[in-house]
């Protein structure tokens, strides 16, 4: 028999595992990074300093292209860059020179990468160029600490709340990225960097020797007032249950009242392993004053009795599947001291607003403009224009600065409205707004991918090289018109977040993908494999690269022909049931044979 689900929380120091152990062993996260760094006789570094580095934001990945046994190591090195910025015209202009000189691919080609983290990545990082780049960044004002890790990660909300009339939950981005800072003084020491050039919190989160158990991820949702009604909407852009804790603000009154906390969302699974991608649950209500208080104690309640022994079930949202809510709310009103709020249940925290074209900053009357960036790409090696070459040029044409939002694209900001005309013009004579001398259509323009194979080293198969391939065939079948979302991973740590989308595609081995359905455009709800209602059967776990859009073809025409009353298509799918879908993909004879082939559900959480 298969063990049951029997986590290790609150674990004994004598079943730590070896990344616990290694962590405690490292005289405060430093181990010995700064020899490694120095040691350019070789192109890696040790195991001990890799599993220490993520916490610094540097990732070792390697070449994937080649075969032999020898591997091309490269690095990853991100960011943090809480509520997505801002970043001024002098930083941008830092950021571009740095990926001129150091992040270069195989084929000789610069790029930066933004995240659904709102965070910059470098990739293709050769190892004497990690610390110039660190280094150089801590001088424009940006870290890398706290950019992976097994501690809290940028802390993310609407970048548009910035200049919001409403309430600025930009400013509370900032505020919590701060607070759960690491510790800057082993940072200054590894990378050599002058400490005139890092600012310490006035008060920071209290982390053990050994962190935390994983990584923790934090977000807020935001209000905007639509300017022509004066209506406030609220705005989940953030997707905001699929963090680990997350923070909604409450409107009472026509003004930001109040304040709604949920945890234990996550969407990371693990291959051959019980795992599971779950939204967060309410935990509170609470006022301004005591968010921090709050946050701080969930943090704490994680750090002290999420397991350390099996990473798989480290995360915070195993935790309260276990222990459930309410054992969470005491534990984090023993913390804190005050009962908490009750929590409303049915709060509605907002559609996943994606912020393209102009918006007016309500602040102070200057304007934003959205911008696309397929899959959070930005290079001139690409179909979609010049888009490296036309950021750095309206950079440093006009006084604004950027923005990155939690679908990897950017809001140019601060744009007077005397120049919106020029400025748009400006955009588009570098190829901006079209994919092969074609508009952008609504399906791509809601959907997306996280990296995938060339540069990370989990992922099985491609994802944001074979998401523009995708949405190409599926414009030619005449779907691109369809207001819909679809996200793709190159495995199932599902970076992109694709089961909240109507279609979730997760990599599950080389040119193969898992389908998952009933999320949608609204980013409200949690995808689910295709498992029959007996729980024993899972269907589409592992779809050839060139079948995938024959699946999704059937799936919109089954949606097109049935739907009622204008429902969208993830409302359609969680209606009918899986079942109906499952029996609809064996009739038709373009599916038939693909949904011959199950597979039993033994990793799947119940």
């Amino acid at each position: 028999m298969k063990k049951p689900f029997t986590p290790n929380f609150k674990t004994p120091q004598a079943d730590y595992c070896k990344e616990e152990i290694n962590k405690l062993n490292s005289n405060g996260i430093r181990g010995n990074l700064a020899g490694d760094w120095q040691d350019l006789q070789k192109s890696d570094i040790a195991w001990e300093s890799e599993q220490l580095a993520k916490s610094y934001g540097i990732y070792l990945e390697f070449n994937r292209a080649p075969t032999g046994t020898e591997k091309e190591w490269v690095y990853l090195l991100r960011i943090c860059n809480p509520g997505g910025g801002p970043i001024t015209r002098e930083q941008w202009l830092v950021f571009d020179e740095l990926s001129e000189q150091f992040a270069i691919d195989p084929q000789g080609h610069s790029s930066l990468r933004l995240t659904t983290r709102q965070t910059i990545q470098f990739h293709w990082v050769q190892k004497p160029d990690v610390l110039k780049i660190v280094r150089a960044l801590a001088e424009a004002g940006f870290y890398s600490i706290n950019g992976c890790g097994d501690n809290t990660r940028n802390v993310m909300t609407c970048p548009l709340s910035r200049h919001s009339d409403v309430f600025n939950t930009h400013a509370w981005a900032q505020k919590v990225t701060d607070y759960f800072q690491l510790p800057v003084e082993p940072y200054i020491q590894i990378f050599a960097i002058d400490p005139n050039h890092v600012r310490k919190p006035e008060e920071s989160f209290s982390y053990g020797p050994n962190l935390l158990n994983r990584k923790f991820k934090i977000a807020f949702s935001s209000v905007h007032r639509d300017p022509q009604t004066g209506k406030l909407i609220p705005d989940n852009c953030v997707e905001l249950l699929t963090h680990d804790l997350s923070v909604a603000p409450v409107i009472e009154n026509d003004k930001v009242e109040w304040f709604q906390i949920y945890v234990g969302g996550g969407q990371g699974e693990r291959n051959g392993k019980p795992a599971m991608a779950t939204l967060g649950q309410p935990l509170a209500m609470v006022s301004e004053e005591q968010i921090l208080k709050i946050l701080d104690a969930v943090v704490q309640v994680q750090q002290g009795w999420g397991d350390r022994q099996n990473r798989h079930w480290a995360r915070f949202k195993y935790l309260i599947k276990s222990k459930g809510i309410e054992w969470c709310r005491e534990q984090v009103q023993e913390i804190v001291g005050f009962e908490l709020g009750q929590p409303e249940l049915n709060h509605d925290y907002g559609q996943r607003h994606l912020h393209f074209g102009w918006h007016v900053q309500l602040s102070n009357g200057l304007w934003v403009y959205g911008v696309f960036i397929e899959n959070g790409r930005i290079t001139d090696n690409s179909p979609n224009g010049q888009l490296k070459t036309m950021i750095r040029a309206m950079m440093k044409k006009y006084s604004v600065e950027l923005m990155v939002t939690p679908n990897q694209d950017i809001l140019f900001t601060n744009i007077p409205a005397d120049v919106k005309d020029v400025f748009e013009a400006d955009v588009k004579n570098f190829g901006y707004g079209q994919r092969n001398g074609k508009d952008y259509s609504a399906l791509r323009l809601s959907s997306g991918a996280c990296v995938g194979r060339d540069t990370c080293r989990l992922a099985y198969t491609d994802s944001e090289k074979y998401e523009p391939y995708l949405m190409d065939e599926l414009e030619k079948m005449g779907w691109g018109d369809m207001a819909e979302s679809i996200g793709v991973t190159g495995c199932e740590r599902q970076c992109f977040r694709p089961a909240t989308k109507t279609i979730g595609l997760v990599g599950s081995g080389l040119n193969r993908y898992q389908f998952k359905l009933m999320g949608d455009e609204s980013g409200r709800h949690q995808g689910q494999p295709l498992i029959s209602t007996d729980g024993q059967l899972m269907y589409l776990r592992s779809v050839e690269r060139d079948k995938v859009p024959i699946v999704i073809d059937a799936l919109f025409k089954y949606y097109k022909t049935n739907a009622q009353n204008n429902e969208s298509m993830g409302v359609y799918h969680r209606r009918v049931g899986v079942n109906a879908i499952i029996q609809y993909l064996k009739d038709q004879p373009e599916t038939t044979e693909l949904m011959m082939k199950t597979f039993n559900t033994s990793c799947v959480m119940k």
